[in-house]
């Protein structure tokens, strides 16, 4: 075991009790002890020096009118991970804290940032070109997640691991293993008929509607294993200073891009899409998902209906019809779903099937 990751295990011990010992209590102990108690220990586990000002600042503005983040950790002087922190019992599904604190990041131009009650722990991707929702890399839970998980996750933004590119390589197998998962889900929940063909070519025998039933019983899952932490080479005695000009406004740039990016995203929202004339609500949706046609409607408010339920998004909606077939138990949360690419509507010039997003990408188009 590496020095760092038993560092972080011990601390991730330490805090696990104290956690336990404030909810056993049923204490609200606030945003201020949530630091001291839950969080300086294990960034102090992970390497960081929080006493040393190049290295962790506190309260951390870029610009003096700029709102501050908990905690901005430096390598060579320069910003590389921002921290939000909220107390222990703060809910972090708070979608105003979530764009607040990916929107800060990639305004000052730095790519990964936390959010984090001391307990949970969301790493995200404020330069990725996407949704909100599929800017998170990775969420973990001290108190009830699998302590290996916990660790090899939280090692990741130690010191030494943030030195090289490996949050950048773990990201792009997820972000691409996300999208193949997507994908295949996409085929096997729908009438798709190369898939048949080709499955009947391997089953020798099986006629195609054979194939069509036998995928409408199946229960099929598409999983992942997780990376593991892949070893960096040993940090050099005197660590090269890079010329901070060159580095600052290379970040500067990619930060104005993610954005401006990110600004256009946040404004191709339903409500906005009816307005402009790009969506004639109501809108009919349909998706055949494991050989369940399902059905929703984009109302003249913005909202989605399906089932008799009225959903706030697409995703929100999409996550709801998708637990509606896969029969989950109550208390389990809807999977997470992108709304935009999962929820197809019925093109009137052509009369062909085309995803919502197609909708959002020209409504982008007219913006630029």
């Amino acid at each position: 075991m590496e020095p760092i990751t038993a560092k972080v295990t011990a601390a991730v011990e330490v805090i696990r009790k104290r956690i336990q010992q404030v909810r056993d209590r049923k204490e609200s102990i606030g945003e201020q002890n949530t630091k001291a108690a839950l969080i300086d220990p294990l960034l102090s586990a992970m390497g960081w020096e929080l006493q040393e000002i190049d290295e962790v600042r506190r309260e951390y503005r870029r610009k003096p009118q700029d709102n501050p983040v908990d905690y901005a950790l430096f390598l060579n002087r320069t910003e590389c991970l921002l921290i939000e922190a909220k107390s222990l019992e703060k809910d972090l599904g708070d979608r105003k804290w979530i764009s607040q604190n990916i929107s800060y990041a990639a305004v000052v131009g730095v790519k990964w940032c936390v959010l984090t009650n001391g307990d949970e722990y969301r790493i995200y991707n404020s330069h990725a070109e996407v949704d909100v929702d599929e800017k998170l890399f990775r969420k973990v839970r001290i108190s009830d997640s699998e302590p290996k998980f916990v660790v090899d996750t939280l090692v990741l933004l130690s010191k030494d691991k943030m030195r090289g590119s490996l949050l950048d390589e773990m990201w792009k197998a997820h972000f691409i293993d996300r999208r193949v998962r997507l994908a295949f889900e996409s085929l096997l929940g729908e009438d798709d008929a190369p898939l048949i063909r080709a499955i009947c070519r391997k089953a020798n025998g099986v006629t195609p509607s054979e194939a069509r039933a036998s995928l409408k019983r199946a229960k099929i899952t598409i999983d992942f294993p997780l990376p593991k932490v892949l070893e960096q080479p040993a940090e050099p005695a005197v660590p090269p200073v890079m010329p901070k000009p060159a580095v600052s406004t290379t970040r500067r740039e990619a930060g104005k891009r993610a954005w401006e990016t990110m600004t256009a995203m946040a404004e191709a929202t339903l409500p906005n899409l009816i307005a402009a004339g790009f969506v004639k609500a109501p809108l009919e949706l349909e998706r055949t998902y494991k050989g369940v046609r399902l059905i929703a409607s984009i109302q003249p408010s913005g909202t989605v209906s399906f089932g008799g339920e009225t959903c706030a998004t697409l995703s929100a909606a999409g996550g709801v019809a998708r637990k509606s077939v896969l029969g989950t138990s109550p208390q389990e949360p809807p999977p997470a779903t992108n709304g935009w690419t999962f929820w197809l509507f019925r093109d009137p010039k052509t009369g062909n099937l085309r995803d919502v997003d197609s909708i959002r990408q020209e409504f982008l188009s007219s913006r630029k």
